[in-house]
């Protein structure tokens, strides 16, 4: 059986008032400038945390897509050097089996698909016909041809 103890008295209806005034007007104080109820904040907190995902989402996506791009292009770039040097390969080779171009020396570089030809040139017909073979290799846009023809 529970006893009261009769040295506890009950506290004044009025003090329990004011308790009560106190504690809301506390809360209310945290709650200071804004009018928005719990529920509206936790909405705002969560759409804010969505916004934020789906612009890392799409900063992540345009990272992946700019690096895809550069790869592509390094891929073009060494698909452009390996073409380039097998087009100076095919060149030089052209111009060793001609009887008058084989024993001269003649610089031969190509720059995206563009040769260069370069050096002595026996004779006239020699500097075209060395023209002619750079011309006829697959991949060739241009030829520069800067042989100097012997006097």
């Amino acid at each position: 059986m529970i006893q009261s103890n009769p040295t506890f008295k009950r506290a004044p209806t009025w003090l329990a008032a004011l308790m009560l005034a106190g504690g809301a007007l506390a809360l209310g104080g945290c709650n200071k400038g804004s009018n928005e109820t719990a529920g509206e904040k936790l909405d705002s907190a969560v759409a804010k945390t969505e916004r934020a995902g789906a612009d890392a989402k799409a900063k992540t996506e345009s990272s992946a897509a700019g690096a895809k791009e550069a790869a592509k292009d390094a891929g073009a770039a060494v698909a452009t050097s390996v073409d380039d040097a097998s087009i100076t390969a095919a060149v030089s080779a052209g111009l060793a089996k001609d009887p008058d171009l084989s024993a001269i020396k003649i610089d031969v570089d190509t720059k995206g698909g563009t040769v260069m030809l370069k050096g002595p040139a026996p004779n006239a017909a020699a500097k075209s016909r060395a023209e002619e073979i750079a011309k006829n290799v697959k991949g060739v846009n241009s030829v520069d041809n800067q042989l100097e023809v012997k006097s």
